[in-house]
């Protein structure tokens, strides 16, 4: 099956980083097979299918390094409240996690996935429970995923092994799956907060095992560090590589509080930090000292977080807010370029993932994993001047997208989606969280 693509921008990103203004894309199956300038294709081939993308940009998809799908649910449930801290979370999501049925799940990850297809996300890094229930959904929505098992300890012991027992299962069950587009890690909710050093031990192990990353939280505040300061006597950072926990790929949400002496630490292992903006701001937490820790080697992607903080999914939107705020935070315009903010929101998200190889760049040989912008909408001009990097970080937003492919099918084509029901996933997602709050009240009296 080839599938050629033509007449309109194309921005490569990536290493390459080639903009034709009129360009060309042809897919072979799954994968990109040529790119390149209108006036150079071929005259002579032919193809299964043939479109004309005239008037949009045609760009890699955008990787959501950090999300909840499940908690659509709590959307609107939490406000008012900060969620990076233990207290916060605990009395607002946790006294609604602990009334929550599996049945509740998966009409509220098809509303997440169908919001992500919608404004351009073409990967995400997932970390919750009930993922016998997510890996269907998102299977279907053709999304590709780094599905984690959120593990809350809580320095229970029966928590602990029942935990354990069932990250072990998701492992063993997404990685006979046969799906090439999900993958299993390991999710502890944040180390030393609620998950104890024995806890963080195995779960190191069981990563080792099944050639899993770990996707955590981490310094949303200093709790991290005041434990290790208090039983260990150094940092978190400084004991978690003591014990190892560096050792396998890591994504750790938020990163606020990470001292800057420990930095060095971190540029040297595969660690990636996930900038969570908006949710950081919603929270009133500080921000996150990105510029410093990428001009440290540091790897930084972009996540949304839950949509409790959020409260959102478009990624275009959490690209601008993280460029003005690390302006903010820095005292100083353009303390990171649109350039940077859009390999933060691509390469750099692939490469947190453990999945640069395959995507977040328009190239040859890559999965074919694009979206199209409509460039006649508003934000655009004028053409000649403003650069369209810049446009794409402060003028659009995901409602540009047009359409969107994963391994060269079409989730989304002329703004309708193709695989999910979103208005029968909203139906139900209503249902559920009137029955959700009709536990909560239960519980309470």
């Amino acid at each position: 099956m080839a599938t050629l693509l033509t007449g309109g921008m194309i921005l490569g990103l990536g290493q390459v980083d080639r903009i034709y203004d009129r360009g060309y894309v042809v897919i072979e199956n799954d994968r990109i097979a040529e790119v390149g300038a209108v006036a150079d294709l071929p005259t002579n081939r032919t193809y299964d299918e043939v479109i004309d993308f005239n008037g949009k940009l045609l760009m890699p998809g955008l990787v959501n390094a950090h999300t909840h799908t499940p908690m659509t649910l709590f959307r609107g449930l939490a406000e008012g409240v900060s969620l990076l801290t233990m207290d916060g979370w605990y009395n607002t999501i946790r006294t609604l996690e602990l009334v929550l049925t599996a049945d509740m799940i998966p009409a509220s990850v098809e509303v997440a996935c169908a919001e992500m297809i919608r404004t351009g996300t073409t990967t995400f890094a997932d970390q919750y429970f009930y993922m016998d229930q997510v890996i269907p959904v998102v299977d279907r929505s053709g999304l590709r995923a780094v599905l984690a098992y959120g593990v809350v300890e809580l320095a229970d012991p029966v928590a602990r092994d029942r935990e354990l027992t069932a990250l072990e299962g998701f492992l063993e069950n997404i990685n006979s799956g046969g799906s090439s587009r999900l993958r299993g890690w390991v999710g502890p909710h944040a180390f030393f907060v609620d998950n104890t050093p024995e806890t963080m031990q195995v779960e190191r192990l069981l990563a080792q095992k099944y050639n899993a990353g770990l996707h955590i939280h981490m310094s949303t505040i200093s709790e991290e560090d005041d434990f290790c300061a208090e039983h260990y006597g150094t940092t978190a950072v400084r004991k978690m590589d003591e014990l190892g926990m560096f050792d396998r790929p890591m994504i750790a949400a938020h990163s606020l509080t990470i001292p800057q002496g420990d930095w060095s630490i971190l540029s040297q292992k595969p660690f990636s930090v996930v900038a969570c903006a908006t949710a950081c701001m919603r929270a009133g937490a500080a921000a996150a000292p990105v510029v410093g820790m990428r001009a440290a080697g540091i790897n930084v992607a972009i996540g949304t977080d839950n949509v409790c903080n959020n409260n959102d999914y478009d990624l275009f939107l959490e690209m601008r807010t993280l460029a003005k705020l690390a302006s903010f935070r820095e005292g100083r315009p353009g303390a990171l370029s649109a350039r940077e903010v859009l390999h933060m929101a691509t390469t750099g998200g692939a490469q947190a993932l453990g999945v640069g190889d395959d995507i977040g760049e328009v190239a040859v040989g890559k999965k074919a994993d694009l979206i199209l912008l409509d460039q006649s909408e508003i934000g655009w001009t004028p053409l000649p001047t403003n650069s369209p990097f810049t446009a794409l970080v402060y003028s659009v937003n995901g409602l540009h997208v047009t359409d969107s492919l994963v391994d060269g099918r079409w989730l989304l084509r002329d703004r309708q989606l193709t695989t999910l029901d979103y208005r029968a996933a909203r139906v139900q997602q209503a249902d559920d969280v009137r029955r959700l709050l009709e536990r909560r009240q239960a519980a309470a009296n």
